[in-house]
């Protein structure tokens, strides 16, 4: 794996990049970064035609679903929850068995669960780290600051 932290404009990655972030599994997409990618893919649309049922009657920790070159890492059943990092670590397994299997070489992601969610970087860094190390794919975070 290569990891990189740069300060950077996420959205102005090339194509070739996946743009990763958390979301819940009610598809709010109402605040933070989420509802800039909601805005920019109609993220929230797609997810709510096309996976609502799957998350009606149960969610477990942890998923991630590919909307194009969006991945969206599904970190707690409600928008005003706190995912825990354990359901973070779920959803990046996840992330990373689709990406295998699509093959995709490069993801670019902000500080996930790090703003409104509130996990502690330092840990979650090492959590990406910890899950991607075995792959050869380039997981670029883009920080604001």
């Amino acid at each position: 794996m290569v990891y990189n932290e740069k300060i950077m404009d996420l959205f102005s990655m090339p194509d070739e990049y996946y743009l990763a972030h958390c979301i819940s599994a009610d598809f709010a997409l109402g605040k933070g970064i989420a509802k800039e990618f909601d805005r920019r893919f109609g993220v929230r649309q797609t997810l709510k035609r096309d996976f609502s049922k799957f998350f009606a009657d149960d969610y477990s920790d942890g998923a991630c679903i590919r909307t194009g070159r969006v991945l969206n890492l599904v970190t707690k059943e409600k928008y005003y929850q706190k995912p825990t990092y354990k359901s973070l670590e779920q959803s990046l397994q996840a992330m990373k068995n689709i990406c295998l299997h699509r093959k995709v070489q490069k993801i670019a992601m902000p500080m996930i669960g790090c703003g409104l969610d509130k996990l502690e970087w330092d840990r979650v860094s090492q959590i990406i780290k910890k899950i991607f190390g075995d792959t050869d794919m380039e997981i670029l975070v883009c920080k604001l600051r």
